[in-house]
């Protein structure tokens, strides 16, 4: 009992929710250039880039700690500018049973919203929640961010 959860966070985007969507879509790659110390690498291990059902491995640093992921795209809808990974294997997968980010761009009046969703299960009552791990996306959008507004 209480083994799943989900967190949410929205964050305010000031460099263009379609340059957002499209990054994570297409060019997941980039995050590497975008935010080194965070992320150091992105690979295509199945399909294509803004694909369904093609397999990303990420290399990133959390925690002061590298670590690895195996996600695979499980959907895209480009209408409502949302993505969907799931992952498979890596760090994550030693502390819960299942999960899933979903990043979702919506533009409410002139602001747009990167939103985050982790659905997840843990393993066991022992492990914590994704909080951390929630901040440390919050923070790679805003690198994101201010890497696009510096952009001439």
């Amino acid at each position: 009992m209480g083994l799943h959860g989900k967190l949410i966070a929205a964050v305010e985007f000031k460099a263009g929710g379609d340059v957002f969507h499209e990054l994570v879509k297409n060019n997941p790659q980039n995050f590497s250039t975008i935010t080194p110390k965070k992320v150091q690498g992105c690979d295509l291990h199945e399909g294509q880039f803004g694909h369904v059902g093609s397999i990303i491995c990420w290399r990133y640093t959390h925690d002061g700690k590298e670590k690895r992921a195996k996600q695979v795209i499980q959907s895209i809808d480009e209408e409502k500018k949302l993505i969907e990974f799931k992952m498979l294997e890596g760090d994550l997968m030693e502390l819960y049973k299942t999960f899933v980010i979903t990043i979702h761009v919506e533009t409410m009046g002139d602001i747009d919203l990167v939103t985050w969703t982790f659905d997840y299960e843990m393993l066991n009552e022992d492990v914590e929640h994704p909080i951390s791990f929630l901040s440390y996306v919050i923070d790679i959008t805003k690198d994101i961010e201010t890497h696009h507004l510096a952009k001439p």
